[in-house]
């Protein structure tokens, strides 16, 4: 029987969960070769990589002293609260990672507050103690503060503390005595994580997560709960609705370092990954063949957004995807909705049209992307906030944001903030900084990042979470300014771009091409306005001086995906195909535009 740990890693947002990884991983004497190279094991897909965040849940383990070791990797995003439900229960106790300057953030809370419900033991570890005025004992205090207002028992507010930096690959019990290496955090682990319970009896497993590949399909990964599984051994699987499929495990996985071996049998309270299921789901139990007992499925929280997903339907449809059809988006989607447990897809009246709904822009736009660049088109209307009718009353998703900004720009984002029908709730300063929490609207933070940004010169950190529905709170005033859109199809001109420049500010470069209803740009004012940027200069044999003077053109305004869709107004999509992202009305013929708002 081996002896075994699970632990899952909780953190906000760069705090350096995914390098503490790391480092761990080469403590358990893996991967040498990669040491030298800087490169992240764990946040592998290109998504990951660019953004610096993890999105998807993954699971490694190492071996330490004779005890297993089984690391889960959780996202710190709470658009991602459908992967951190399941991953946690998997684990018997939980690592918080606090940056030892910033301390613990909202997104940790999120996470945090989860952990606690379900009972799991905190380990917690000040990281960056290498930093320049770090504050690691006011850190500890806020953690602890933080334990308490979420109504940790006891026994997990009595949490051990380790400190250190994960760059630097060192941690130690006190941190003015820095070490040379990060065993002080796994002797900590092995000494206060309890080891799993050995439940004997019939087995059960809940399935948490999904893993695909082509040569054996659909592989489920989850905790044995109780009892022993074998391979080759029969099996009944339990639905969320308790129907019951009669299956086999063909296959029995276990995690090692980074990858899977093949075993013949797994005891209760270790991960493993069953291949040869049929049509399972995550949250169904894998149980008795005889006597299915099944466990409790997992709860995951309701999305809160919602959008418009249709086909490509612009004359450029076509040339760059490989995927265009609405067959092709339909089956990506019902692929996506085998793995992505808070989202939901709804085929609309028209063909050719899906509401999709989600937990954020971020856990939308995340899934766009990915499609993008597996070689789809298709366009995204404006993001939408789920209204509910809750006891007669319309009520809408508020959440909680933290904004953290130099003192000279705090009464700015106040300003901002109130406009969108938020309260401020509690504004304490740190240093020459100001941590501002509002309770906001969903609808007034779409947009609102890039706003915000601007009004601190860029130094803003800002984060939210949902906190409940409460009843609506009337009108929002979102971008009041038109667009400029083309009036014709052809190729950009710096002739005609120069001439319009006094207009409002452009999102096209010269020579791009452009087709007939495309936004080119931001009005000045409040209307649309139709621009021809396909006119060339009429070349005449006269000469003048002073007529040919060069066109100098301010560079164009170039949005990324979230910014795009935090954007566009009602009567906009976003087009979007693996190598351009395009701004468009719905309607592309100015005339018909014209009809349909005198409508």
């Amino acid at each position: 029987m081996q002896n075994i740990r699970n632990i899952a890693i909780i953190a906000h947002v760069d705090h350096g969960k995914t390098t503490l990884v790391d480092k761990m991983l080469l403590a358990g004497n893996l991967f040498r070769e990669n040491q030298n190279k800087g490169e992240l094991i764990l946040d592998n897909n290109d998504l990951e990589r660019e953004r610096g965040i993890t999105i998807l849940s993954k699971n490694v383990s190492i071996t330490y002293k004779g005890t297993k070791i089984n690391i889960i990797d959780t996202p710190g995003h709470s658009d991602f609260g459908g992967e951190v439900e399941r991953v946690l229960n998997m684990a018997d106790g939980c690592i918080l990672l606090v940056d030892a300057f910033e301390g613990p953030m909202p997104q940790t809370r999120f996470v945090l507050q989860k952990a606690l419900e379900i009972g799991l033991k905190p380990l917690v570890v000040v990281n960056k103690v290498d930093k320049p005025n770090c504050r690691p004992e006011e850190v500890y205090e806020m953690v602890f503060d933080l334990m308490f207002s979420l109504n940790a028992t006891e026994e997990q507010l009595d949490f051990p503390v380790i400190y250190g930096s994960a760059k630097n690959g060192w941690m130690s019990t006190d941190w003015k005595q820095p070490t040379d290496n990060i065993l002080p955090l796994l002797d900590a682990i092995v000494e206060h994580i309890p080891a799993p319970q050995q439940l004997e009896g019939t087995p059960q497993m809940l399935i948490t997560s999904l893993d695909y590949s082509s040569y054996t399909g659909r592989i489920a990964i989850g905790r044995v709960h109780r009892g022993t599984l074998r391979e080759g051994m029969n099996v009944t699987l339990v639905k969320r609705d308790r129907s019951e499929v009669k299956s086999k495990i063909k296959e029995l996985h276990v995690f090692e370092g980074m990858g899977r071996k093949k075993t013949e049998s797994v005891s209760s309270g270790d991960i493993c990954a069953l291949v040869g299921l049929e049509q399972f789901e995550i949250g169904d139990t894998v149980c008795d063949y005889e006597t299915p007992e099944p466990l409790p499925p997992i709860a995951v929280d309701e999305p809160t957004m919602s959008m418009l997903f249709t086909i490509n339907d612009s004359p450029f449809y076509g040339q760059d995807g490989k995927f265009v059809t609405s067959r092709h988006i339909q089956d990506r989607l019902d692929r996506e909705l085998e793995k992505n447990l808070a989202l939901r897809v709804k085929k609309s009246e028209e063909d050719g049209k899906w509401l999709v709904f989600g937990r954020g822009v971020l856990h939308l736009s995340v899934l766009i992307e990915t499609m993008r660049r597996e070689g789809y088109e298709l366009q995204v209307g404006q993001p939408q906030v789920i209204i509910k009718e809750i006891g007669g009353t319309k009520c809408e998703p508020v959440e909680e944001l933290t904004v953290n900004v130099p003192e000279e720009f705090s009464s700015k984002i106040i300003d901002m903030v109130t406009r969108r029908k938020g309260e401020l709730t509690g504004m304490e300063t740190v240093g020459d900084r100001v941590n501002l929490e509002f309770l906001i609207p969903s609808r007034g933070i779409i947009g609102l990042r890039n706003n915000v940004l601007t009004a601190s010169q860029g130094e803003a950190i800002m984060a939210h979470r949902f906190k409940e529905y409460q009843p609506y709170k009337g009108d929002i005033q979102r971008r009041t300014n038109g667009s400029m859109v083309a009036m014709e199809s052809g190729t950009s001109f710096a002739y005609a771009i120069d001439k319009l420049q006094d207009r409002g500010k452009f999102f096209i470069y010269p020579q791009e091409e452009v087709y007939a209803g495309q936004v080119v740009g931001e009005h000045c004012k409040e209307n649309d306005l139709v621009v021809n940027v396909t006119k060339s200069k009429k070349l005449t044999n006269m000469r003048a001086s002073g007529s040919d003077d060069k066109a100098r053109l301010v560079p164009p305004v170039i949005f990324s995906l979230e910014e795009a869709l935090e954007y566009i107004k009602e009567d906009e999509y976003v087009e979007i195909t693996p190598k351009h992202m395009r701004l468009r009305k719905v309607i592309l013929d100015e005339n018909e535009r014209k009809r349909a708002n005198r409508n």
